[in-house]
């Protein structure tokens, strides 16, 4: 291949929906992964989850309530416009006033309470009391320019009128479910890419993402389907770049309704008086039907982990111990019984059936595994855009979702998927099921303002420790990331399964 520098494309397939170039619209993985090749944030991400520098060059806490940023001089836009701090205070502005956000990106700034701009280069965030995780959270803030985007509208950079970033890429073109164009940035402020365009394809079926690998019509792939990497092992066309993820993959249930809900029902078709679902013993009933360790051998073929909690182990707040239950099929029925279902009920189980390595097949799963303890299940798998619209309304009884984090500390699933919603605080983003538990919301709370490692660390523990005992949520598994390319490049794997096109370089000869 070329020399680095040279004229060189890639095209690169990915398995899941980009549903917006607008960095602060919908908080989703693959909109991640763009809006780090076009713009930027303060912070960034490594490729294991620690915290970098990314347009802010240093930050420190200069009073109990406040973070100073030193901005990277030099940096510009790509219609030239320099990034000063008066960009980062509009940056940190928008998201909450983004109308809606199916995710918000609100939770990550709401932290932010005043901001002082020292000077073009220099700004401080004070925020109400200590708040450790400011430049975390702001790993997550894309940063747009004032100017440009002022007043722009999401479809405005879709139609890719204000696509416009501080990013190694540019934007070129995008068919929204097809694909997106990009070209080189030859003024980016950090290391040059190596690519001079990039044809960043959505491919989510994963055998025509596969036959395109194989077939050599595009370079490099995500998501590779489980029952294929045995055999990609094997294939001398493509090799694969492997990495234990940051996702986990998750059922919710509907938890805000006390009364009748209209997805779920008795065993002759009619409408229970009451939600069953907010009752912790049917909760648990459902949680210990779910044989995990099949689910990961037969469906997940492997790979992925086991889960009881949000994140794998080693990651700050992950708590040992806490493992998962042993599928109990008579446990379960006794506890159905005894919250006053001993014949079950009927419910709604909904999820996607292209955004998640076997997303239908682990529904059909449960589904099953749920049947056995009476629990009828109507599986309805559907796209994954459709999904996230129907979730948003609150239109399932039970749900498959996921959520991957760049973080890996326990607060970011915390706050975003099991957390009280709150527009205040922007907790709750991500809570389909809109669950709610007082108490470890007060330990999150008190996490989010100790600025004792250990400590913080402690609580977040607590928190997902009280999340869990109460089925919050019921985690399932988490995923390994998987990639297969063409075998003369070479690949930095990302524990946050981020594709970027940055991350991928030609092998040296």
């Amino acid at each position: 291949m070329p020399a680095a520098g040279q004229a060189q494309n890639i095209t690169i397939a990915v398995g899941a929906q980009v549903t917006s170039l607008d960095p602060q619209y919908h908080a989703l993985s693959p909109n991640y992964a763009v809006a780090e090749m076009l713009f930027g944030a303060l912070t960034s991400f490594d490729a294991n989850g620690r915290l970098e520098a990314g347009l802010a060059e240093s930050w420190k806490p200069v009073a109990p309530d406040t973070w100073e940023f030193k901005l990277r001089p030099g940096v510009k836009f790509h219609n030239g416009n320099a990034f000063t701090a008066e960009d980062v205070a509009f940056s940190i502005a928008r998201p909450p006033t983004v109308p809606n956000s199916p995710s918000s990106y609100a939770i990550y700034t709401r932290a932010v309470k005043g901001v002082e701009i020292v000077d073009p280069l220099t700004i401080r965030l004070k925020t109400d009391g200590p708040y450790p995780l400011l430049p975390t959270d702001l790993a997550q803030v894309t940063m747009l320019d004032k100017e440009t985007h002022e007043g722009a509208a999401t479809e405005d950079f879709n139609s890719g009128k204000v696509a416009i970033g501080a990013g190694p890429f540019r934007y070129v073109s995008f068919r929204s479910g097809d694909r997106l164009e990009l070209e080189r940035n030859e003024d980016y402020w950090g290391p040059k890419p190596v690519w001079k365009q990039v044809s960043y394809r959505i491919i989510t079926n994963n055998g025509a993402r596969m036959a395109a690998i194989l077939a050599g019509d595009v370079d490099m792939i995500d998501q590779v389907p489980t029952n294929d990497i045995a055999r990609l092992r094997r294939e001398s066309r493509v090799k694969l770049s492997e990495k234990d993820g940051l996702r986990i993959i998750f059922l919710g249930t509907d938890q805000s309704r006390d009364g009748e809900s209209p997805y779920l029902f008795d065993n002759e078709g009619k409408p229970l008086p009451r939600n069953p679902l907010r009752d912790l013993r049917v909760r648990q009933a459902l949680n210990i039907a779910i044989d995990r360790p099949a689910i990961v051998q037969r469906v997940m073929e492997g790979s992925a982990l086991p889960s009881a909690q949000f994140l794998p182990p080693g990651t700050f707040g992950y708590v040992p111990g806490l493992e998962p239950a042993r599928s109990d099929v008579n446990t379960a029925k006794k506890l159905l019984a005894d919250a006053g279902y001993p014949n079950g009920f009927r419910i709604t189980l909904a999820g996607p059936n292209d955004r998640y390595l076997n997303d239908a097949r682990i529904l059909q799963a449960v589904g099953q595994m749920w049947s056995r303890i009476g629990v009828t299940a109507n599986v309805e798998a559907m796209p994954w855009t459709t999904f996230a619209a129907r979730r948003t309304r609150q239109e399932f009884g039970a749900f498959l979702s996921g959520w991957g984090t760049s973080s890996a500390e326990a607060s970011s699933p915390l706050r975003s998927l099991t957390a009280t919603p709150s527009r205040e605080k922007g907790w709750g983003g991500s809570n389909g099921g809109r669950y709610s538990n007082p108490e470890a919301d007060a330990k999150l709370e008190a996490a989010l303002s100790e600025l004792d490692d250990a400590k913080r660390e402690a609580l977040l523990q607590e928190a997902t420790r009280i999340t869990m005992e109460d089925v919050g949520i019921m985690p399932i598994h988490i995923q390994k990331n998987v990639w297969a390319m063409k075998p003369n490049l070479v690949h930095d794997a990302r524990a946050d399964e981020l594709t970027r096109a940055q991350d991928v370089r030609p092998a040296a000869k």
